[in-house]
């Protein structure tokens, strides 16, 4: 699956903690967050206990502050892991109202600006048929990140957003 190692201070120092699963409440192991280092597969880190609050999505890789993950703080109070995507398939359905209705548009590729390609701003449900894929609240892959897993997202809550803006989207894969 991989690894991820959390460190208390910045650049890797202080006090830190090995993580190779899914952890629901990491306020045991640490108190703050403020640098990580991920090898093989993907994390994602949540600011609050049992994955929810504020999402990360870390690759492989090494991260010397919170700044460097797009983190509002240094707060992670949970984490999940999975696996290293090389290759695959991925396929997505979005919708410009709630319950997979209105305007649709399948994609299979990365988008840097929905707007430009859907001609919506707003997407209100979607239907994640394969692969992992990560919305961002801007266009160019910047702003509060939203991590979907296969199945249908009726409404934008349903990925833990409050505002259907999404700006781009990326498929969650590892170059090899």
């Amino acid at each position: 699956m991989g690894k991820i190692i959390f460190y208390e201070g910045r650049n890797f120092q202080g006090r830190h903690w090995e993580c190779s699963s899914d952890c629901m409440d990491t306020f045991r192991h640490f108190n703050c967050c403020n640098s990580i280092r991920v090898s093989g597969g993907h994390s994602v880190l949540y600011e609050k206990p049992y994955y929810m609050g504020y999402q990360y999505i870390l690759g492989p890789g090494e991260y010397p502050d919170y700044h460097c993950w797009m983190g509002f703080n240094n707060c992670i109070r949970s984490c999940q892991m999975f696996p290293p995507v090389s290759q695959g398939s991925y396929r997505m359905r979005i919708y410009n109202r709630p319950d997979m209705m209105g305007h649709s548009m399948e994609f299979m590729e990365d988008c840097a600006n929905v707007y430009e390609r859907f001609r919506y701003r707003d997407i209100f449900s979607c239907n994640i048929m394969e692969g992992y894929w990560i919305f961002y609240e801007h266009p160019n892959y910047r702003g509060r990140q939203y991590f979907l897993r296969p199945g249908e997202y009726r409404a934008c809550g349903d990925w833990g957003c409050h505002n259907p803006m999404v700006g781009s989207f990326r498929r969650m894969r590892t170059l090899m």
